[in-house]
């Protein structure tokens, strides 16, 4: 369970399931004709060294007798890849990645010359993922910086003392994170970012239901599952399910302008065919929205 000020590193806790979308992204990484390439999320299974997850590796699960990949995650992972590339495109040249996790794309994505990529995180998870890129000699494709901070805290001093330039257009992600913070820092996570924001800048959102939108997960999960991939931890047991508001109504509200899509729209989007699955299932596949926005003049 949570608690105030409670802190992690990559096998405990949130860490946990950072280190389990690793493994997720490794597999797919590994399939024949894989959707989304990720040669980094294997590295850091191995270096972890999580049972668990190095049993994933070598005897992936199913679910409802398919395999798991492509699915959930690989979507995710191309969304958010394709929102930095738009942006890069675009002209922006400053990124910051909110709850970096063992997020690769400093490394693994063609960013345009001049672009910084500034990745936030808990010290320990940072710590952990930075040790395991130098043991491979794995060089950044843009220029790297990491902010050791809780997003709990004034992530926003530690982000400016990093070098991140107020003025210049940036490009927000927000993956796999929002669940996991209380509902007030989520708020105020918002409030930041939009005061940190100039016109042009952008922001990608992965909007998960928190609260009663997840209960029976964890059962449905094991009526579906051949096994747990996150062993004995449930990640539902980690959101916050306090109030909060809701991120595409938030952004619409305050001047940016928003596109949004579920899970099938973007499967359909990539030309992805998704197996067929049992109505109580695809209800949980399907509650996520993937928001993409930009911030228009005042």
């Amino acid at each position: 369970m949570r608690t105030d000020g409670d802190e992690w590193d990559i096998v405990t806790s949130v860490g946990l399931t950072a280190l389990g979308v690793a493994t997720f992204r490794a597999l797919e990484s590994a399939r024949p004709d894989p959707f989304i390439r990720d040669d980094y999320a294997e590295l850091f299974v191995r270096s972890a060294g999580e049972p668990r997850f190095l049993d994933i590796l070598a005897d992936p699960p199913t679910l409802a007798g398919s395999p798991l990949v492509p699915g959930f995650i690989g979507l995710r992972t191309r969304f958010f890849d394709d929102f930095f590339r738009s942006a890069g495109a675009d002209g922006i040249a400053q990124v910051v990645i909110l709850a970096a996790g063992l997020d690769a794309r400093a490394y693994r994505l063609d960013w345009p010359a001049g672009t910084t990529v500034f990745e936030i995180d808990q010290p320990e998870v940072l710590e952990f993922k930075n040790q395991v890129l130098a043991e491979h000699a794995a060089k950044p494709r843009a220029a790297r910086h990491t902010v050791a901070v809780d997003l709990r805290s004034d992530w926003p001093a530690a982000l400016t003392a990093a070098g991140w330039i107020p003025d210049a257009a940036t490009a927000w992600s927000a993956e796999g994170l929002l669940p996991y913070l209380p509902g007030a820092a989520q708020d105020a996570l918002f409030d930041h970012i939009d005061e940190l924001s100039p016109p042009g800048s952008r922001i990608a959102v992965e909007s998960t239901p928190t609260g009663p939108a997840t209960s029976g997960f964890e059962s449905v999960e094991e009526k579906y599952l051949d096994k747990n991939p996150f062993g004995d931890l449930d990640p539902t047991e980690l959101f916050y399910s306090d109030e909060r508001t809701d991120p595409e109504q938030w952004l619409n509200d305050h001047g940016w302008s928003v596109h949004a899509a579920t899970p099938a729209e973007l499967a359909d989007t990539y030309g992805l065919t998704l197996p067929d699955l049992p109505d109580e299932l695809e209800q949980h596949w399907q509650r996520p929205r993937y928001l993409s926005a930009v911030r228009e003049p005042h």
